[in-house]
């Protein structure tokens, strides 16, 4: 008998950002591998007609008109106990992607990807209400769930410290980097990217993510008025939407006076974000807590050098192929970025390991691991 698994593929249909591309990568890549399971997309807030077509054959999309706000208030809220079935149908196994567990019959296995606990770990950075939401829900979800997902090893070792989660039930499922992400040596093409998000020609440091204070955007723009104040001709990019929080990141382009020198972009089209890599000086990530940080990937893919943060997951992922800085010292950002900007042999050095790094991430082996992992639940 085939087995039927169901997918919540609602970040890939309404997020731009990293969770929504994870899912979007993940699938497709399941797709290429797995013409004969019965995968079933779950889809909130979504109507059959702005839908793609299905990775394969054997995707089935299931989309429900109600959103995941006015499903959070039935299933969590309110605690109604709607069985997800109801939406999928039956199934034999369900993957929840994005932290939080909908009711499911009795029956049905269920798998739940924790991508990270910043909302515990650095809860100042998140919105108070969503805070409040999370800390809730998703222990509940992680005590009913089968088996947990973790986005890295960091995110693992916080399950287990926060939740007192078995460490038997978590596997770390690591991210994996799209073929797209590559150097771009086109003059033209890099001109018409620099022109379509009003760049200017000045070389720039990139930083790509919401707008929010994970992102520790304001040390980031304190930095860059260090660089200029030594007359490094440098300019920031910053690559995302707008989040939460976020008035004393813009508030620290007054005070610091480079409101001039930094550009944010909003969300960027996934096609031209390999153009931006390529065109920048060097990616800046000191992030003061990632799940992953798919940013560092993309760089270094890229062909560009790496500054990251040493904490959380960052160096699990960065390794030996980018400078890992304290994320809470302007001084060491600042450090860690003069070093790239002055010193072209660290450059070269640091592309070369940071393109080796990139290549051994593939979003085929993660597929691998997760058939493995259904495979596993399914025979329990």
């Amino acid at each position: 008998m085939v087995p039927t698994i169901g997918i919540d593929y609602t970040p890939a249909y309404e997020q731009g950002g990293g969770i929504g591309r994870l899912v979007r990568e993940l699938m497709a890549a399941l797709a290429a591998l797995d013409q004969t399971t019965d995968y079933r997309l779950f889809v909130a807030g979504a109507v059959g007609s702005r839908l793609p077509s299905a990775p394969a054959p054997n995707f089935t999309w299931k989309p429900t008109r109600l959103t995941p706000m006015w499903l959070a208030r039935l299933w969590h809220r309110a605690r109604l106990p709607i069985p997800v079935e109801v939406f999928t149908g039956q199934m034999s196994l369900y993957h929840a992607t994005d932290f939080v567990l909908p009711p499911t019959r009795s029956s049905t296995r269920t798998l739940l990807t924790v991508h990270d606990l910043s909302f515990v770990r650095v809860p100042e950075t998140a919105s108070p209400g969503l805070r409040r939401y999370l800390d809730a829900v998703v222990p509940r979800s992680v005590q009913r769930a089968d088996h947990v997902l973790a986005d890295s090893t960091a995110t693992k070792n916080d399950l287990i410290e926060i939740y007192n989660t078995p460490p038997e039930k978590i596997t770390v499922l690591l991210s994996g980097l799209t073929p797209q992400f590559k150097p771009v040596r086109d003059p033209a093409q890099l001109r018409a990217v620099r022109e379509r998000y009003h760049l200017g020609e000045t070389p720039y440091i990139l930083s790509v993510g919401t707008v929010q204070p994970r992102k520790n955007y304001a040390r980031l723009i304190e930095a860059l008025a260090h660089l200029r104040a030594e007359k490094h001709d440098v300019h920031l990019v910053i690559v995302g939407g707008k989040g939460w929080l976020e008035d004393p990141i813009y508030a620290a382009l007054q005070q610091h006076n480079v409101e001039k020198y930094v550009h944010f972009t909003g969300f960027a089209a996934e096609s031209d974000l390999p153009a931006i890599y390529s065109g920048a000086l060097c990616c800046a990530l000191p992030s003061l807590y990632e799940g992953f940080g798919l940013p560092v990937l993309e760089a270094m893919g890229c062909g560009i050098p790496v500054v990251t943060s040493a904490i959380s997951s960052l160096p699990e992922v960065a390794g030996d192929a980018a400078i890992l800085v304290n994320p809470y010292s302007v001084e060491a950002i600042v450090d860690a970025l003069r070093r790239i900007i002055e010193d072209s042999t660290l450059r070269s050095h640091l592309v070369d390991l940071g393109t080796a790094r990139a290549q051994t991430f593939t979003w085929e082996r993660s597929a691998q691991q997760l058939m493995a992992l259904y495979n596993q639940m399914l025979k329990q």
